[in-house]
């Protein structure tokens, strides 16, 4: 669309993203502005959060505020909630509280009041009037936690079930899975290796194996295997083309939502336990150059077939190691001794320690939580992620370095840029009012990975601890999918890509694809190159998505297991200041509510925005960010996923 003539003195145009708060308010950020742009609800103008819009805007003071002339480009169109009746007619009251605006639903019924349904709204270009829209789905009962957790999955616009044409697709495949001998023949062949697979004791899907052949007693040939979807995702099917709109499989507390069909996923592609699969790996020859020093002396990629003969749950895999002997404890133990090392190299290169307390329920037969606990962090957790950060790492510099040229052949790649000057500046103003020191260098430097890592020594053990180190992940730049190479910040690699587990996702399918063409010397198609930044920006939204829904699932089973706790008392820690009351953070379950200061009946307190705190006015009693506290749950909203808390 052309830009709008709409302009007066004074006044700018600029476009892009929009978003919007709960209160309606709009702000669109520009490169060319040090600020965003702030719009008020009266001139939101029938934009919603995330649309490309097109706006309006002047400086006044040292703020920028604008209005919205027209609408670009939707975000979605489709929208979950509960349907409820006024006098007008039935509204959809969205799960979304950034969608301000209720949409009047053309078909609805008496039946459907209370339930939860999903619509898809036409076009609206009136402020002065509701959207409108149909129902293309209804999901069941409020409450109900399959119900609920469809609606999170929908409501970040990510697919649940899986089109007819996908599963027929997936079936047909299925139907025809045998591995060929001339198949095997094609192949390196590891069936013989001692292989095996180390996952959660949950896991339904198993994308990598790892093998150990013992050469000598400083000698090793380690094989990373990984499941070879590409054999069977081919470019062009309808399963290749969901799997693009899915980008990567989503975790949520009670399940996961894969990116392919189960008879894939789970069956086909997964590395069962004494089957025989098709497998693409990475093949290091290690030798021990001095006692626990190893050196990656050779490396193989290509196409494999193997068995795993062993599936180790981590709890297991630590026990086998922990007690000395049992089933391939040989093989383990290299591998948690390289593993060791390559943890200990990547530090010392400047990879920053960022492991955060993750929680898991224990849910019943309804779905509900009847415990929460934090995850327990075990070594084999490690030796697992190191093996695959090499094989990563390998997989990425070996095609950056092709013969062509460095960067010459078309490849998509992990990167993490460099922080942000302006956000480290206020995360050092943030840890300062907690008592720690992060330099900021002179300008045109950034914040280092050695003073990053030095603050996180420091607060290890602390009960600051877990608000520090999200809040410095928060302050990063994020980790994305891209063509251009400039390295991973966080993981101090120059080169680094995702290949390890094309079941779940999308950008792994592609390297295993473009892998593979480089080593057959095949030439790419132009046009899959001229899509390939497409896919690599499409594949970084769908993983923000899934993340979001993963975290939404988290709050709504804190909140519902709290609801039980009303009126019990906690310990926690003040995790956020603000002008209308204080966020704690429950230390066990990470449950987090508000306390808000018009509760604090002991005197008025006032924001001291500058020292992350609260004061009162009369008798200046302090809270601070990261004061440890004892308070009672007074409230839970499910649908809202918040909670009220008392201080004591």
């Amino acid at each position: 669309m052309k830009p709008s003539k709409q302009k007066t003195p004074n006044n700018k145009l600029i476009t892009g993203r929009i978003s919007i708060n709960s209160r309606g308010v709009g702000f669109v950020s520009h490169e060319k502005l040090k600020d965003d742009v702030r719009i008020e609800p009266e001139h939101v103008n029938t934009a919603l959060h995330g649309d490309e819009v097109e706006i309006v805007y002047k400086k006044e003071g040292s703020e920028f505020f604008g209005k919205v002339l027209k609408v670009i480009k939707r975000a979605r169109t489709t929208f979950v909630g509960t349907v409820e009746k006024r006098d007008s007619g039935f509204f959809l009251i969205p799960d979304d509280k950034r969608m301000y605006a209720p949409p009047y639903i053309e078909n609805a019924t008496e039946d459907l009041l209370g339930k939860k349904i999903q619509i898809q709204i036409g076009e609206w270009t009136n402020p002065n009037m509701p959207p409108s829209g149909k129902i293309i789905k209804v999901l069941g009962v409020k409450g109900d936690n399959n119900v609920e957790m469809e609606s999170i999955v929908l409501e970040k616009g990510l697919a649940f079930d899986f089109p007819e044409e996908v599963q027929r697709e997936a079936e047909k495949i299925g139907e025809n899975a045998a591995i060929s001998a001339a198949e095997i023949a094609a192949r390196r062949d590891f069936r013989s290796i001692p292989t095996f697979t180390i996952d959660p004791a949950d896991a339904k899907d198993f994308d990598d194996a790892l093998s150990v052949e013992i050469l000598s007693d400083k000698k090793w040939r380690v094989g990373v295997h990984i499941a070879d979807v590409s054999h069977y995702v081919r470019p062009g099917t309808a399963l290749d083309r969901e799997a693009v709109k899915r980008g990567c499989s989503i975790y949520l507390v009670d399940r996961t939502i894969p990116m392919l069909p189960h008879i894939l996923s789970d069956n086909l592609c997964s590395l069962n336990e004494n089957e025989e699969k098709l497998t693409f790996s990475a093949v290091f020859t290690i030798e021990e150059m001095r006692p626990k020093h190893f050196t990656v002396t050779d490396r193989w990629f290509g196409k494999t077939v193997i068995r795993s003969h062993k599936r180790f749950s981590y709890e297991i895999a630590q026990k086998t190691l922990d007690a000395g002997n049992g089933e391939h404890f040989k093989e383990l133990n290299v591998l948690k001794e390289i593993a060791r090392f390559l943890r200990a190299e990547k530090f010392k290169k400047g990879a920053i320690e960022f492991e955060q307390d993750e929680v898991k329920f224990e849910l019943d037969s309804q779905g509900k939580p009847i415990r929460v606990y934090k995850k327990q962090r075990l070594e084999t957790h490690k030796l697992v992620e190191e093996w695959m950060l090499l094989a990563n790492r390998e997989v990425a510099e070996l095609i950056f370095k092709a013969k062509a040229g460095k960067g010459s052949h078309p490849f998509i790649y992990r990167i993490h840029d460099l922080p942000d000057r302006e956000r480290m500046t206020e995360l050092s103003i943030f840890v300062r009012a907690l008592g720690y020191e992060l330099p900021i260098p002179a300008k045109g430097h950034s914040v280092t990975a050695k003073d990053l890592n030095a603050l996180l020594k420091k607060i290890e053990g602390k009960a600051e601890e877990s608000l520090i180190r999200t809040a410095a992940i928060r302050s990063m730049q994020k980790a994305i999918y891209s063509t251009d190479n400039i390295g991973h910040f966080g993981l101090a690699f120059p080169y680094y890509t995702h290949f390890t587990s094309p079941i779940r996702r999308y950008p792994d399918l592609l390297v295993h694809r473009m892998l593979e063409a480089y080593l057959k010397q095949k030439n790419i198609d132009p046009k899959e190159i001229e899509n390939l930044e497409k896919l690599a920006r499409s594949s970084t939204d769908r993983e923000i998505a899934a993340a979001d829904a993963e975290r939404t699932s988290i709050k709504l089973k804190q909140v519902e297991f709290m609801m039980t706790k009303i009126g019990q008392e906690f310990a926690g820690v003040i995790s956020g200041v603000t002008e209308w009351g204080l966020y704690l953070e429950e230390k066990e379950t990470k449950a987090e509510g508000l306390v808000r200061l018009r509760d604090l009946g002991d005197d008025y307190y006032e924001l001291d925005a500058k020292n992350y705190r609260i004061v009162g006015r009369k008798t200046k009693k302090k809270y601070t960010l990261g004061d440890q506290v004892r308070f009672r749950i007074t409230g839970a909203d499910v649908e809202r996923k918040t909670l009220d808390f008392t201080l004591l």
